[in-house]
């Protein structure tokens, strides 16, 4: 699964990397994300990509109330098109969500440590996403959004059984691409991210709280701290 990350990376790197020109709404960089909070989300509207901000945690638009959203903060890539919840947003409403890390928990002799996952090069990558809109009785819209997850690289394996989809770059635009649905191409994409590319290292146990978003939380951490 993916319950936590991170996206510290200035503002100007990352409309340089995804093609935004503008962010409407205050950018502050964040440590210790969890489901439940507004998080950045990309979508293509007529060809021009825009980020705005959706609720961790999906609610469909056809659900009774708001309540099940706890629990969809992730949606399996094996079973996208089996679900109810998540198959007509797989055709139609998929999202790019913007991250330089993300945080599992690693069974150890001294018990569980949470661990960092990053690309080497430090850059910022995009998890591929559905999102939805839910109207509430009174006319209000809640804005929600999953992760799609996946089998885990051999830099996860050791620490989780799942691993959030990484897109690549050059996929990332298809993935975009609401008016281009071929089921098939879409589920090549939700595979395990380049392993080369990537690496783990531990961090304080401080991330275990969400009250905690500080840059102490993706310091690196020796064994004997």
């Amino acid at each position: 699964m993916c319950g936590r990350f991170t996206l510290a990376t200035n503002p100007d790197s990352l409309m340089l990397r995804f093609q935004i020109e503008v962010i409407p709404f205050e950018w502050q960089a964040r440590y210790n994300i969890a489901p439940g909070q507004n998080i950045p989300a990309i979508i293509e509207d007529r060809g021009q990509r825009r980020i705005g901000q959706l609720q961790w945690g999906l609610v469909p638009s056809w659900a009774s109330d708001a309540k099940g959203g706890s629990k969809m903060i992730n949606a399996r890539a094996e079973t996208l098109t089996d679900k109810p919840a998540f198959r007509r947003l797989f055709e139609r409403k998929r999202c790019l969500i913007p991250a330089d890390g993300f945080y599992e928990w690693q069974q150890g002799p001294k018990g569980r440590r949470p661990m960092r996952i990053m690309m080497r090069s430090g850059e910022p990558f995009a998890f591929a996403g559905l999102y939805d809109t839910w109207t509430c009785a009174d006319g209000q819209k809640l804005h929600t959004c999953t992760i799609i997850t996946t089998q885990p690289n051999s830099v996860v394996a050791d620490i989780h059984d799942r691993m959030p989809v990484i897109l690549n770059q050059e996929d990332e635009p298809f993935w975009l691409d609401r008016e281009r649905y071929d089921a098939a191409l879409l589920q090549s994409l939700l595979v395990p991210f380049d392993s080369a590319r990537m690496r783990a290292y531990p961090v304080s146990a401080m991330v275990g709280s969400p009250k905690n978003d500080v840059p102490e939380c993706i310091k690196e951490i020796t064994e004997l701290a």
